[in-house]
């Protein structure tokens, strides 16, 4: 890993002008090309914001702001384990101050008089350390940047797949593809209105038009069949709910589990009288209970071979009717609520588009 330590930039904060000037010297000397100084301690911070510095050297005892009062500056805006390191150079070397300068922020510590071939060792050392792990840091918010990518990369494809198998199986049912973008933008509608969270409510978008999917396992003859459907037919029909789960079965991502419960779920219904498992109030998902709403809905305002569009009201007034039986009366409540937000989406994605 290549690093330029002796582009590095240094900052020296000293009140002797002789010693800054002998540090300054000394540094070009071994090859360092950017050092910035002061002699004046309430410089230090407007520096170090100015220049970010690679390694600050910093004399403690000074008037105006003394060392440990600028490293608790420094510190104050310097960013975790980006804070470049502090090497402190003083004359007061007892073991009570140097403590003191470690507990403040300081990596490194050297008393005056000091031996230039000892401190330009310490630079190089400090400076080496630093950058390495600044360029370590770097490697690895790339490194996490670009699987952020490919795994939004993946999500995207993945739904990709699954609208369009959602879409495939509305278009093998005589629907159009805008049934199921309509009737997902209601459920996620619908549960921002009840209070779900943005991801969740962003999960119901998705795993809503997998609903219907075993409709692609029934047979044409029945599936399309333009009379009523005889007890056996029906019989076939209804495996749409399992052949839908089994085929979005057996995989690990939050989304395509939901999908799998919603094609299990969607017809059941909330007084128990559903298929395939007679479940009841609450024992139905809360996210199938919204989609069957959005669905049905969409459902019959739309035009179909089969049969003419409803209007907005005799559909409303059918969920009112159906209320407590066929669907949750709360969310039917709030359906209604959002009404107009949800005619508005009718509009945007209608089939005559």
């Amino acid at each position: 890993m290549d690093i330029n330590i002796k582009g590095a930039c240094i900052l020296i904060v000293d009140d002797e002008p002789k010693n800054v000037e002998l540090l300054r010297q000394s540094l070009e000397h071994d090859g360092y090309e950017n050092i910035e100084s002061t002699t004046d301690s309430r410089e230090a911070l407007p520096l170090f914001e100015k220049f970010n510095p690679s390694l600050v050297l910093l004399d403690l005892r000074m008037p105006h702001l003394d060392g440990f009062q600028v490293m608790k500056q420094l510190q104050s805006v310097g960013k975790g384990d980006s804070m470049p390191p502090i090497l402190v150079l003083t004359a007061q070397s007892d073991n009570v101050i140097c403590l003191r300068a470690f507990e403040r922020g300081a990596r490194d510590f050297m008393g005056k008089p000091f031996n230039i071939h000892e401190l330009l060792s310490r630079v190089r050392n400090s400076l080496e350390v630093y950058l390495l792990q600044k360029a370590l840091r770097g490697q690895n918010e790339m490194l996490e940047q670009k699987v952020q990518a490919r795994t939004e990369e993946l999500h995207s494809t993945r739904l990709s797949v699954i609208q369009r198998l959602g879409r495939a199986a509305e278009y093998k049912d005589n629907e159009t593809g805008n049934h199921v973008i309509r009737m997902s933008q209601y459920s996620a509608l619908l549960a921002k209105k009840i209070g779900l969270d943005e991801s969740h409510c962003d999960l119901i978008l998705n795993a809503a038009p997998m609903h219907d999917i075993g409709k692609i396992g029934i047979p044409d003859k029945i599936l399309l069949k333009p009379g009523k459907l005889d007890h056996d037919e029906w019989a076939v029909m209804k495996t749409h709910v399992t052949i839908g789960g089994e085929i979005l079965s057996s995989d690990s991502s939050e989304l395509l589990q939901l999908a799998e419960k919603v094609a299990f779920q969607h017809h059941e219904r909330f007084d128990g009288s559903g298929y395939p498992h007679g479940l009841k109030g609450e024992e139905i998902a809360i996210e199938t209970r919204i989609i069957t709403i959005c669905d049905v809905f969409d459902a019959l305002t739309s035009e179909r071979p089969y049969k003419k569009a409803w209007s907005v009201e005799d559909a409303v007034a059918e969920l009112e009717d159906k209320s407590g039986s066929i669907f949750e009366a709360r969310l039917v409540a709030e359906f209604k609520e959002i009404l107009p937000e949800i005619l508005a989406i009718k509009e945007k994605y209608s089939d005559a588009d």
